[in-house]
């Protein structure tokens, strides 16, 4: 589902009453020498970008509540005036979070230097998944362009954020050691799941995923699936066609409720995902290899 609540004169709205605070003083954060200020869509990507940053960056999240929907965020007067004081905004793309393009549409930074996942990952089509921070092999190379990014913003501290870049991907191998034992221990082994949140990193595991396309699709635009899809599905549970279900924490609805209430009398093991990083983990990497680790003690691991 994409997050499209903000509209065109909603931002622009945001951003007046932004100018107005701005000029009596009422900056978010004041400049300062040397540091960076970016701006990410999703606590996610803003997490990876303090990691490679250190100390010579300022980072704002604007979507981080583990608990709310992320398809329903609204823009507030804080985040488009962070956007518009913003050296380095970070996008995820694909229409997830078309609030931050408006944001950046609707506002004007000398120099400012854009990352989309979206771009950097050649990640086209009609029909893409944009979760993209799931696809945990790649992930790097959004963080490559986070840090020649910041290198170019900052060049006196491009060996600090090089350094940087190379702690974060070398943190990333315990969670790539966990997928690639699923891999190997569950090879093919079908799972189901209420919408495409986690569909990389089952990608990634080497796991064949036997929803309905079209369940997911309708869960993911926040629609009833179809009799035919929902009949598959159900059978999925009934007839011990798959080892887990994985459901978004973060998006519940009956349908889902009434998926994950099949699974568990069918006993099979349900595992929760979010889309947004819960502040309970401190990183990117922690949060990822805690979701792993779920999906392979659910497997049998």
């Amino acid at each position: 589902m994409t997050t499209m609540n903000a509209t065109v004169p909603r931002i622009l709205a945001l951003l007046a009453l932004a100018a107005v605070v701005a000029g009596c003083g009422g900056s978010q954060v004041p400049a300062i020498p040397g540091v960076v200020r970016v701006v990410a869509g999703e606590n996610f990507w803003g997490n990876v970008a303090a990691q490679i940053g250190g100390r010579h960056v300022r980072v704002t999240s604007l979507l981080t509540s583990p608990t709310a929907d992320p398809h329903l965020y609204e823009s507030d007067v804080a985040s488009a005036m962070a956007v518009a004081e913003a050296s380095l905004v970070i996008e995820n793309g694909a229409g997830y979070d078309t609030f931050l393009s408006q944001l950046l549409g609707a506002t004007r930074h000398p120099g400012r230097v854009v990352v989309s996942a979206q771009r950097v990952l050649g990640a086209t089509g009609p029909d893409v998944n944009p979760h993209f921070w799931y696809d945990v092999p790649r992930v790097p190379e959004v963080a490559r362009a986070i840090e020649a990014a910041l290198a170019r913003l900052e060049p006196r501290d491009a060996r600090a954020f090089a350094a940087g870049l190379a702690a974060f991907d070398a943190s990333l191998r315990p969670v790539e050691a966990v997928i690639g034992e699923i891999r190997r221990r569950h090879p093919g082994a079908p799972v189901a799941y209420t919408e495409r949140v986690p569909g990389y990193l089952l990608a990634a595991a080497g796991l064949r995923v036997l929803t309905p396309p079209g369940f997911a699709a309708a869960i993911e635009d926040g629609t009833d699936p179809s009799p035919d899809d929902t009949v598959v599905m159900d059978e999925l549970f009934t007839g011990h066609k798959v080892k887990a279900l994985l459901y978004n924490a973060q998006v519940v609805s009956p349908v889902t409720q009434q998926v994950q209430a099949q699974a568990r009398r069918a006993g099979i093991p349900v595992v929760g995902v979010t889309e947004t990083m819960p502040p309970s983990f401190r990183s990117y990497q922690a949060w990822q290899l805690s979701q792993a680790e779920a999906l392979l003690r659910a497997l049998g691991g």
